[in-house]
C-alpha cells in the first residue's frame, strides 16, 4: 500500500520529532538545500552539528521558523523593513537580525546576531508546529566543502553522523541557497548573499 504524501510527511515529522526530542540531529530537506538541524534551544545538539560539520562555533548557523509568531519568540525587536523584505521576497530569504533570545548561546554569532528564515515547505513547517520552537538549519556538508544540491551528493560522513535522515525528496535537485540580508536594529541593510 502506498502512503499518501500527507501521511508520509506526518510519519517523517513524527520520526524527526522523536530524534530531536531525544537531543538528536537530523538531515532533512528544506525550501532550498538539504539541511542538518536540531532544536534551536538545545546547546548540546547544536554542538553536535558544529562537530559533525567540523566547523568553528564562531561561524553561526541559522534557524528556520514557521511564521511571524515564532519569529517574535526569537527576536524582541524586529525592524519594520524586515517584514517588508519578507513580504516582497520572491525566493527564500534569510534575515540576519540583532539580539536573538530563547535559543542556544552557541547558535548566536559573536556580534550577537542570528540568521532566520520563515519556511512554508510542508515538512519543515509541520515539524516546527510539533516542536513549538525554531529548527536549526545549516547546509549538509563538511565546512569548506561544496553545498550538495541533491541527496545523493551528501558526504557519507554526514549521513553516518546524524541521528535521523528524513525519508522525503531524496530525488529532488535543490534550488540555490537562500538570499541572506543583514538588518541592524539601526535599520541598516546589507546584502550578504544575493
Amino acid at each position: 500500500m502506498n502512503m499518501s504524501e500527507d501521511d508520509l510527511i506526518k510519519q517523517e515529522v513524527h520520526n524527526a520529532f522523536e530524534a530531536i526530542k531525544a537531543g538528536g540531529i537530523i538531515l532533512y530537506p528544506t525550501d532550498t538545500v538539504w539541511g542538518i538541524g536540531c532544536d534551536a534551544s538545545n546547546p548540546d545538539a547544536v554542538k553536535k552539528i558544529y562537530d559533525l560539520k567540523q566547523r568553528e562555533e564562531s561561524k553561526s548557523m541559522i534557524v528556520l521558523t514557521n511564521g511571524d509568531r515564532m519569529v517574535w519568540q526569537v527576536f524582541a525587536n524586529i525592524p519594520d523593513v524586515a517584514w517588508q523584505i519578507l513580504d516582497l521576497a520572491e525566493k527564500p530569504t534569510t534575515l540576519v537580525l540583532d539580539n536573538p533570545k530563547n535559543v542556544a548561546k552557541n547558535l548566536i554569532a559573536p556580534d550577537n546576531t542570528l540568521g532566520m528564515r520563515i519556511v512554508k515547505e510542508p515538512f519543515c513547517f509541520k515539524l516546527m508546529e510539533r516542536m513549538k520552537r525554531p529548527l536549526v538549519s545549516t547546509s549538509a556538508n563538511i565546512s569548506g566543502m561544496p553545498t550538495p544540491t541533491q541527496f545523493k551528493e551528501i558526504d557519507h560522513h554526514i549521513l553516518d553522523g546524524v541521528d535521523y535522515i528524513v525519508n522525503l525528496h531524496h530525488d529532488k535537485v535543490a534550488a540555490r541557497p537562500s538570499t541572506i540580508i543583514k538588518l541592524g536594529n539601526d535599520a541598516q541593510v546589507k546584502v550578504i548573499r544575493p
